[in-house]
Parts: C-alpha cells; structure tokens; sequence
C-alpha cells in the first residue's frame, strides 16, 4: 500500500502536508532512476522517522552515519533501513526491524503513518520502499553495532531547511549533481539528501537557497572532514 496509514489529522499539525501527499506522488518525484526492464532489485525499506525536540517541540528527523568499513555506502548519512528479510511485515516491518537493530529505537514508540513510492538505487540494486513515521514515545537511540553504524543523530528540519546548510553537490567526470546538507557534524548527500529534499519541499518547509551553488563532492567532503578534524 502506498500513500496514508492513518488519518492525516490524527497527526501532529506540522506533519500532516507530508502524510496527505504521500498518495498522491509517484517514484518521479524523488529520482530519475528507474530499474532496467527484467533488472534484479533487492527490495528494501528506510524508516524516515520525525520526532518533536524535548527542549522546544520542534520537529527533527532520526539520520544515521554508516561505518567507514561497510562494502556499500560506507560513511555516509543515511536513514535507519535495509533490506528486507523473510518474516518482515511488508516495508513497515523492514523499516521498524532494521531502525532498532542499528540505533536502538524501539518500535513500540513510532507510529507508521504513510508508504512512499518504491525508489531505485542503482548503485546497490536496491528498491527502497520509504517509510514515514511519527515519533509518538521517543526512545534514546545509539550506534548499535559500531560495524554498521558510526553514529546516530537526530537533526532539526529548521536546520535542515536553512539555506546556509544546503548546496548543490558533482562528480567530477560524472553526469550526476544533487542536494547536499552539512548539518549537525554531518554531511548528507546521494539518495539521502535527495530524498530529504523532496520531502522539505512537500512538507512545506523549505526555504529559498541557492541550488547554483554547486561543488565538487570530493573537494566539499575532504573540506568537510578538515572542519570537524580542526575542532
């Protein structure tokens, strides 16, 4: 099932754009990237997980650091998930499992509230089936297994929508060039900061910024690495 889990007023106010659009959006919204025809895809699932901060109630999202060791992603920002396993309930039950076996959340706490179209990550083969959640009973959360995960955070959307924390990042030689966030001590890009970019623009958060500022992905995470080094 794609779109609302529960009744989008049942929800907190600042959450309910999020959860009546997610039926009404299709896999284009968030990628170019389609599976080749008759192509092998792992299917998978992202527990995309809000919360409200316990200082001033304001919403903030769960994002997790991957170990520099892991074969794919290794050290980047990402959202709680992997992929799925016999016995998982659908994509709810992949995102709720992998979310407490790598930060500690406990699923009792989070509420499911809507199922976003299923994305194609070509670099991994996976089709990822995003999943929003509400953070009804926080839980604190931890790196788990240091193997997989080198830290866990969660990040404020007002921080995350300031213009002064997002640009535009590329390859050098490649084709590709997407959104980029350095917040937190973290830097988030790929699938991570495209999806979290969508999502800022449908929940109605996003603020003007400049997408022209474009850098090279390897120069902004070596500049990146050399700020947290200097602190």
């Amino acid at each position: 099932m794609i779109g609302p889990l529960v009744e989008p007023e049942s929800v907190p106010e600042w959450l309910r754009p999020l959860v009546k659009v997610s039926g009404e959006v299709d896999s284009k919204t968030f990628t170019r990237f389609s599976p080749p025809q008759d192509a092998y895809t792992r299917p998978a699932a992202v527990l995309i997980l809000f919360g409200e901060r316990e200082a001033d109630g304001e919403p903030d999202v769960l994002l997790q650091r991957r170990a520099d060791t892991l074969g794919s992603h290794a050290g980047q920002v990402a959202f709680p998930g992997g992929g799925a396993e016999d016995g998982d309930d659908g994509p709810v039950g992949t995102a709720l499992r992998e979310a407490e076996e790598e930060t500690g959340v406990v699923p009792s706490g989070v509420r499911p509230v809507a199922v976003l179209p299923e994305l194609f990550v070509p670099v991994s083969k996976f089709a990822v089936t995003p999943v929003l959640a509400h953070w009804a009973e926080p839980s604190p959360v931890h790196a788990v297994d240091p193997a997989e995960t080198a830290s866990v955070a969660r990040v404020a959307i007002a921080d995350l929508a300031d213009p002064a924390n997002r640009f535009t990042v590329q390859k050098a030689g490649a084709p590709w060039k997407g959104p980029a966030f350095e917040v937190g001590g973290l830097f988030v890009w790929g699938f991570t900061a495209g999806l979290l970019s969508v999502l800022l623009s449908l929940g109605g958060w996003e603020r003007e910024w400049d997408p022209g500022d474009v850098r090279d992905l390897d120069e902004a995470l070596a500049a990146f690495q050399a700020r947290l080094d200097g602190e």
